[in-house]
């Protein structure tokens, strides 16, 4: 299986998530789509939180307008708490 066989993915995103050095589905579920979105956003900070709604689609079997309608403030909370560990880390 690959990252175009996901649903909710398609070329461009399977693009930028191969520049970020993410390249099967295994890499993709072991990271899940919060730090899969993080990751991505590191390489390239243009990357919308569309990405990231298809991200958890794609691992989820649910089409991301039902993820940002109905799993949107959960997934905001989780990157918000990612960055704010990973920006601690990074000033100790």
């Amino acid at each position: 299986m690959t990252l175009l066989d996901l649903p909710n993915l398609g070329p461009a995103s399977a693009k930028m998530l191969r520049a970020a050095g993410l390249n099967d589905v295994a890499q993709l579920r072991v990271l899940g789509a919060v730090r899969a979105f993080a990751q991505v956003r590191r390489s390239q900070p243009q990357a919308s939180l569309n990405l990231l709604w298809a991200l958890e689609g794609a691992l989820t079997g649910l089409p991301w307008q039902q993820v940002a309608r109905e799993h949107r403030t959960s997934l905001l909370m989780a990157l918000e708490e990612l960055e704010h560990r990973s920006a601690n880390e990074s000033s100790s």
